[in-house]
């Protein structure tokens, strides 16, 4: 996938509207269509009931259709979070273009017609990659920009049971990692939408399990006070772990690889979206910590964390 980084546009005849381009030479369009249809390509390979192009791993571990249905969600939530990721990030570059497009036009002589048609071709430039982002990025996402929740009143401890035991006795027991699950729940329960949770729960679970090294530990910690569910992940993140194609994996490998890139403003990785979607709008929040040290035995604990209020409501 073409990296998104500085843009420039294109040297073309005054008149025309300039277009922006990637630093290697690709137009936006070309560059929007390109993402498109990649992360449309990471979903293609399950249906929604997770029947489709199933195909056992190089170890010959096989997938549940359950499981198949929560990998296509959670690249379904990928594919929109990094399109909303482009959309925010490529409207900051064009709202500076147009206004310096205003202060080029104060300077330039009124009078001089190949001056106006140049900052009429930059504005309208701008206009087209806004209406693109419009009509290619915002209409793409739209599936999950807003999120349905079935509401009803549910108790904690069995979906905790219940996600655990799914995730351990599929991926964790192949891939020889133990997941521990610490509760302090007693008969709490939550008004949301239990299985929206279910799924934020088992991405978290199994994107933990996915980038820890055989014979490592993944523990679930989890509580309750007076006001909000506490959900917990501590793991040991191993980038071999994570990207080694002789291990049985469930997450897509473009998803796995770009968890290991360096992230901004306290950005989650592009896989956990789902997680962050749900918990938002439950009007709770998702955050993603930092591994302690790099991939050095006792100091490279990474965490992840979902709070939930118990009485959840959308988010406003």
């Amino acid at each position: 996938m073409p990296r998104i980084a500085a843009w420039h546009t294109d040297c073309v005849p005054v008149g025309r509207p300039a277009r922006l381009v990637a630093p290697d030479g690709m137009p936006i369009m070309g560059l929007l269509s390109t993402i498109v249809n990649c992360l449309r390509g990471s979903i293609v390979t399950t249906s929604s009931t997770g029947t489709a192009g199933e195909k056992p791993t190089p170890s010959g571990f096989a997938v549940s259709e359950r499981t198949a249905h929560l990998r296509a969600e959670t690249a379904l939530f990928m594919r929109d979070h990094v399109l909303s990721l482009v959309s925010h990030d490529l409207r900051g570059p064009l709202n500076a273009i147009h206004s310096w497009a205003y202060v080029l036009e104060r300077k330039l002589d009124a009078n001089d017609p190949n001056s106006q048609r140049a900052v009429t071709g930059i504005r309208n430039g701008v206009d087209q990659q806004v209406k693109l982002l419009e009509t290619i990025v915002d209409a793409t996402r739209a599936e999950t920009k807003s999120l349905a929740l079935n509401h009803a009143s549910f108790p904690l401890h069995p979906l905790l049971d219940e996600t655990v035991e799914e995730v351990r006795s599929g991926l964790a027991r192949t891939r020889g990692v133990e997941v521990s699950l610490d509760s302090q729940l007693a008969t709490e329960q939550l008004n949301g939408d239990r299985e929206r949770l279910a799924a934020a729960l088992w991405l978290m679970l199994t994107f933990a399990v996915e980038t820890s090294p055989e014979g490592a530990t993944v523990v679930l910690s989890t509580k309750a006070d007076t006001s909000t569910w506490h959900a917990s992940l501590a793991y040991d993140p191993n980038s071999a772990a994570l990207l080694d194609p002789a291990l049985p994996h469930v997450l897509e490998a473009f998803a796995r690889k770009q968890s290991r890139e360096p992230r901004e403003a306290k950005r989650i990785a592009w896989v956990l979206a789902l997680c962050k979607r749900v918990a938002e709008a439950h009007g709770g929040s998702f955050e993603q910590g930092e591994a302690t040290g790099g991939d050095t035995a006792g100091s490279n604990t990474a965490t992840l964390a979902l709070r939930i209020p118990l009485s959840a409501t959308a988010a406003k």
